[in-house]
């Protein structure tokens, strides 16, 4: 008996519906990274391994899927590494390649390599999956879709602003109103750790911090001592978890816990004249809201950060983030390009959008007309009349077959076909044909040499 087939899990298949909607998201997307000025680029799905190794913290490096190297890759293991049986030493003689681990790293790569064609400052979108070999759950995949959009050669916090308009224009054309756009700045949190005695450990703290969400304040502070932060310091950064108020009014205490850290009040002044810039520019249906825990784990965030948030009410994670790094190419010999991005969670806002009902309901229909099939001769008549109705630009298609009238009735209404067309016998004699509503069951004729007429009128209704 043949196996039942399967997929890996964290993956999916996509039906032609599920397509159309995350299509329609994507191309509200791009449609908007276009208007920003922002240029399309691809890399590679996979990329060499240490591209991508050492960029993400150790969490990250841990969920970076291992391409192994082709042919009898064992063979060329020496005795004492194979049967240590330690991954780490292992890893790097049977795999140079793994699947890219998000659209930033390889970005850079692509920065430093390219960096004699570029034109600075460089506005790129990328559009494209990524793999991570987590724990699958609601919203989180091992294999989606990231929307990137970045600059490199820029350091104006006009930038950021930007991005805060971008994220709130896309969110508004898809009808999503009532998003958070969490912001913070890791000098901020860079300052914490310094004013607590902990500089040392900063990665550990963020990371830690980072988990606030899903696991609350006790856990995420057990977690800290565990990495060696001292429950002194612990105590310290109590004042953090406590702030509470307006953006103004977090940014004033902090600039009291901060007051003996450079880079933390650097951190509190980028971030007063973001927000200052936003609400002089406005937003359209988004809000921007200062949230001194958020951390984002990724090590190469150096300034700015952001997370977006779900309307009110929708148990989602978040479905945007993104931040500012300072010296990302730096990594791969290109220094002091500063660089800013923000990435849409594609699968999220897929979720989000289908919970709240806001996928038009014209994404369902793949089809504007169907022209049933009489036989050969009114067949032949058939498809010259949809090629026609095609160049028209409507959407058409012709059964293939004389099949059954009531079956092929039946095949138009599974696949939501608003309008029928009937083209026998009688109406060929008459040179017309017959036009029937799917949904009110209206019919009306209409001569053959009128479609430019009829397919206006079609457009107009679908």
């Amino acid at each position: 008996m043949a196996k039942k087939p399967s997929i890996p899990k964290g993956t999916r298949d996509f039906s032609p519906a599920e397509v159309s909607k995350r299509n329609y998201i994507i191309q509200t997307i791009k449609k908007h990274f276009e208007t920003y000025g922002f240029q399309p680029i691809e890399t590679p799905s996979f990329e060499n391994s240490e591209t991508l190794m050492g960029k993400y913290g150790d969490e990250g490096d841990r969920l970076i899927f291992k391409i192994l190297n082709s042919g009898d890759f064992i063979s060329k293991v020496d005795d004492v590494t194979y049967s240590s049986k330690n991954s780490a030493s292992l890893t790097p003689k049977i795999s140079e390649k793994a699947l890219r681990y998000d659209l930033t790293v390889p970005f850079a790569r692509y920065v430093v390599m390219r960096q004699n064609e570029i034109d600075f400052p460089f506005k790129r979108y990328q559009i494209q999956p990524v793999w991570r070999a987590d724990r699958p759950q609601k919203g989180r995949f091992r294999e989606f879709y990231q929307c990137d959009a970045d600059v490199v050669g820029a350091n104006s916090l006009l930038q950021e602003v930007e991005f805060v308009q971008l994220y709130d224009a896309v969110f508004t054309d898809l009808g999503l109103k009532g998003v958070t756009i969490k912001i913070n700045n890791r000098k901020i949190l860079s300052g914490i750790a310094e004013v607590i005695g902990a500089k040392h450990l900063l990665v550990d703290f963020t990371v830690a911090l980072d988990k606030l969400d899903k696991i609350g304040e006790e856990k995420v502070k057990a977690e800290m001592m565990e990495k060696g932060i001292s429950e002194a310091a612990i105590a310290k950064a109590q004042p953090l978890f406590d702030i509470k108020g307006t953006a103004s009014e977090q940014l004033e205490k902090l600039k009291t816990i901060l007051a003996d850290s450079e880079v933390g009040m650097l951190g509190v002044l980028e971030l007063e004249e973001i927000i200052s810039t936003v609400e002089m520019v406005g937003l359209q249906s988004a809000s921007l809201q200062l949230d001194v825990m958020l951390a984002r784990g990724l090590n190469y965030y150096t300034g700015a950060i952001f997370e977006v948030a779900a309307p009110e009410g929708v148990k989602m994670g978040s479905i945007g983030g993104g931040g500012r790094y300072d010296d990302l190419t730096g990594i791969f010999g290109l220094k002091d390009v500063s660089g800013v991005g923000i990435s849409f969670g594609l699968d999220r806002i897929y979720l989000v959008l289908e919970e709240l009902n806001l996928f038009p309901d014209s994404l369902d229909i793949s089809l504007d007309v169907l022209c049933l099939n009489f036989g050969k001769k009114e067949g032949l008549a058939a498809l010259k009349l949809v090629s026609g109705l095609r160049k028209q630009g409507l959407r058409a298609d012709l059964y293939p077959t004389d099949a059954k009238v009531q079956k092929q009735f039946k095949y138009a209404d599974k696949r939501g076909v608003p309008y029928v067309i009937l083209l026998g016998d009688q109406e060929l004699t008459n040179d017309k044909f017959v036009v029937k509503n799917m949904k009110t069951g209206d019919q009306n004729d209409y001569a053959l040499d009128s479609l430019e007429e009829f397919a206006k009128k079609i457009k107009s209704f679908v």
